[in-house]
């Protein structure tokens, strides 16, 4: 289980399908680089630091993902869009680096930090420049000019997108950010996207697990 790696710090990256994980953890150890994250993405395997331990890869069991056609909007959400989308602007990766610096300070209930660490923001920014991420911004105008009120990030691999983490700074806006996340991805040519796993907010979105499995055959069909 522990990462095997070449001169160049390139890790040579088990197959999920026939490799045994141990509480869903398929590698530990290793170096983050593009190189690394693009090979991990595209064999169904992500990254996910934790406080003193080495570098840990996962491949879940259970993988959480939205089909878009299964795309569940509240009517008290679709109620917020109408009277607030004339005043939000949205963009697409305009601002990566800051969206994932805000995805690293929101407070989450139960969790003390954050996972997203500085290896993460350097080689997840670098990852964009180099077409494998994107991010969405949202923009609330207001008499002072524009303030990025909410964002989402994630890896566009080859197969399909990871949706990675999400901040607000506005009720409802992480949310709204979401729905324009979708609605961006189907305008790439994406049916479903990756979530990991599935929180309240991706819950109420539609999102449910299924097993890794299938979402293997998924990414490689």
């Amino acid at each position: 289980m522990s990462a095997i790696l070449n001169r160049k710090n390139k890790i040579e990256f088990p197959d999920p399908r026939v490799t045994e994980t141990i509480e869903d953890i398929i590698l530990v150890g290793g170096v983050m680089t593009v190189e690394n994250l693009i090979e991990s993405y595209n064999l169904g395997i992500f990254p996910w630091p934790h406080e003193g331990y080495p570098l840990l890869w996962f491949s879940p069991e259970e993988r959480g993902i939205l089909d878009f056609k299964d795309l569940h909007i509240s009517t008290s959400l679709k109620k917020w869009i109408k009277k607030n989308e004339p005043l939000i602007t949205v963009t697409i990766s305009e601002n990566f680096s800051e969206v994932i610096k805000q995805c690293r300070k929101q407070k989450r209930p139960g969790q003390k930090g954050s996972w997203i660490n500085g290896a993460i923001e350097r080689n997840y920014s670098e990852l964009q420049k180099q077409g494998g991420a994107l991010s969405i911004e949202c923009w609330l105008t207001t008499e002072n000019g524009s303030e990025m009120i909410s964002g989402i990030y994630g890896v566009k691999s080859k197969k399909y997108f990871s949706c990675e983490s999400m901040f607000f700074l506005k009720p409802n806006a992480s949310k709204f950010a979401f729905v324009k996340l979708v609605e961006h991805l189907k305008t790439l040519g994406f049916s479903w996207m990756d979530l990991q796993m599935v929180t309240d907010v991706s819950g109420s979105f539609g999102g449910k697990y299924i097993s890794r499995d299938l979402f293997l055959d998924r990414i490689r069909n």
